[in-house]
């Protein structure tokens, strides 16, 4: 599933692509995949200019003129294209915008799972999803007191904590999985037992894992590529995520996996160990 980084390079992309560009027309060719009706969709979006594209979490927000809001979340396997009108359609396109410059935004999923909500501005917030989402996992939204305010508050494992996206915004397997390496924390190390250097560290790490990822275009392990069919590059500075068996960067121990949250997590057995609790 695409993460942060990669809706973000996303984003990047899209905004140098269709930004200021006018929806002459939409084909919804999977309706299961929007929140209205299919008439009503494209009649609400037909003559809308794209004014900007803002992120959430990992929730695109296309702002339109008309003060509406197209919400997307790419889920496993969405991607955006853009492409001259009349070029062949890849397989499992689902909704596709033609623009006003003879072009179409595309919007593309081999699973069919992401979905799109077009809503008035002040509305986005109401959406399932994003009316709980936690804080951007960045140096001025993501504080140490909140942070530790919340580890503290919970008994659950770190892993588990961090996937959870009304808690941090953004983070899913891969930068948890790369976060608590750097960190050298154990994934199953029950929040509320981490002292303030831990969290210090683990703060810090993660708003300088996502913002390295961001820089090197996301991480491509399976199909993401960003808005020009270009594949990520920070799958090249892994350290845990989808390394089990190979030495850990550190310490050269095999790196094991194992299942939290019902996610394969990656791991170094001598690196991250369960601690009791730190926090006197």
């Amino acid at each position: 599933m695409p993460e942060l980084p990669e809706v973000e390079t996303v984003r990047n992309g899209l905004t140098e692509l269709v930004v200021g560009a006018t929806i002459k027309k939409v084909e919804v060719l999977y309706p299961k995949m929007i929140n209205l009706d299919a008439d009503q969709f494209i009649k609400k979006l037909t003559n809308k200019e794209i004014l900007k594209i803002d992120r959430r979490g990992k929730y695109l927000l296309f702002r339109l003129s008309g003060r509406l809001t197209l919400v997307s979340h790419l889920r496993m396997e969405g991607k955006y294209e853009v492409q001259s009108i009349g070029t062949e359609r890849p397989k499992h396109t689902n909704v596709v915008f033609q623009l006003n410059d003879g072009r179409e935004l595309r919007y593309k999923d081999t699973r069919m799972f992401g979905k799109m909500a077009l809503v008035p501005n002040d509305q986005v917030y109401n959406l399932s999803g994003l009316n709980k989402i936690g804080p951007e996992p960045t140096e001025h939204d993501l504080s140490f007191t909140y942070l530790k305010e919340k580890l503290q508050g919970s008994h659950r494992k770190i892993k588990a904590f961090l996937l959870d996206q009304s808690k941090v915004a953004g983070l899913g397997n891969i930068y948890c999985d790369e976060v608590l390496w750097l960190t050298k924390i154990h994934p199953e190390q029950p929040t509320n037992y981490l002292n303030d250097q831990t969290i210090t560290a683990l703060r810090a790490n993660i708003i300088a894992e996502i913002a390295r990822a961001i820089q090197g275009h996301g991480t491509t392990v399976h199909s993401y590529s960003n808005a020009y069919g270009e594949a990520g590059k920070f799958q090249n500075q892994l350290h845990a995520y989808g390394r089990q068996g190979e030495p850990c960067d550190r310490c050269k121990t095999p790196l094991v996996k194992i299942k939290v949250a019902q996610r394969g997590t990656t791991y170094c057995p001598k690196c991250q160990v369960v601690h009791g609790d730190e926090s006197d």
